[in-house]
């Protein structure tokens, strides 16, 4: 069963019915191996338009729908996530920030195991503030590391502080990264993302709020996390990382950098310009997923 999904609870055993709050799914009420039995590729990100994008391109370039088609929210009877599916991928959105996707994935994971999947593959598709980087970069992460460029997820679990790695599946990574070059149509790399718990002083930025630094200040904060190996910026690869670890699930970030931090905060630029930025993660995670099918 080496494939399948492990979960790490125990207690789950012991349970007639398992309620999926934030889905609006249950064990008691949907029929998890016929719904969801046969998803192979799991892609995730912050935005429920996004992902419902990302599935309509899916589908048309798997040949299992087209311009028109429209494809139904699973979690329709809930306003915290979206979850789409079309042949073996299924495209959940995930919110922002590290307690938003945590519960997400912690729903997720049980829905693939209740399910009976195996061989699965997940992947975050999103943007990100790159570092050292022209804007519509796309950086596969090696590693997700905190704040302080250590690669791990510290979370406090009945008042005591655990230590989670926040490594990726290298293999998987050095898969993408092959797709991407047969695209040839962006920059890519392999690098280590920073993930942090905050938008603006988390990020070193001189635009929130509050402000208690200058900007030589930032600009060195910036430098060290390059020196480090940081690429790219976000605030959800760390516990993704730390989950499907413990899951036994390959793993992989794919993010597309709107900005380089080492020029300017505010994201800027004409909206057509963006809008085809972020359709770049959706382009590589599609090629390697028809790859994957032998379908290229």
């Amino acid at each position: 069963r080496e494939n399948f999904i492990h979960l790490c609870n125990p207690h789950l055993e012991k349970m007639k019915e398992d309620i999926l709050y934030h889905f609006a799914l249950g064990t008691g009420t949907h029929d998890f191996p016929a719904l969801f039995g046969d998803v192979k590729f799991v892609c995730v990100g912050g935005s429920p338009s996004r992902m419902k994008a990302f599935i309509a391109y899916m589908a048309e370039e798997l040949g299992l729908g087209g311009p028109g088609c429209d494809y139904p929210n699973i979690c329709a009877g809930t306003d915290r996530y979206a979850m789409y599916k079309v042949g073996p991928v299924l495209s959940v959105s995930h919110g922002m920030g590290i307690p938003s996707i945590s519960i997400m994935l912690h729903e997720l994971i049980k829905l693939l195991y209740h399910a009976k999947c195996s061989d699965i593959t997940i992947i975050r598709i999103g943007t990100s503030g790159g570092i050292g980087l022209e804007p519509g970069s796309v950086v596969i992460t090696r590693q997700s590391v905190d704040a302080t460029f250590k690669p791990q997820l510290e979370q406090v679990v009945l008042g005591k502080t655990v230590i989670r790695s926040t490594n990726l599946d290298e293999q998987l990574a050095k898969e993408l990264m092959q797709c991407s070059k047969e695209i040839g149509q962006f920059n890519t790399v392999i690098g280590n993302t920073m993930c942090t718990l905050d938008f603006y002083e988390g990020q070193g930025r001189l635009d929130g709020a509050i402000c208690l630094y200058d900007e030589e200040e930032k600009l060195q904060y910036l430098k060290n996390a390059y020196e480090s190996g940081v690429r790219n910026i976000e605030m959800e690869s760390s516990v993704f990382a730390a989950m499907c670890n413990l899951s036994g699930v390959k793993a992989a970030v794919v993010c597309v950098t709107l900005l380089d931090r080492l020029e300017r905060d505010q994201i800027s630029g004409p909206h057509d310009v963006l809008v085809e930025y972020q359709q770049r993660p959706q382009k590589l995670v599609g090629y390697f997923i028809k790859k994957s099918l032998g379908k290229v």
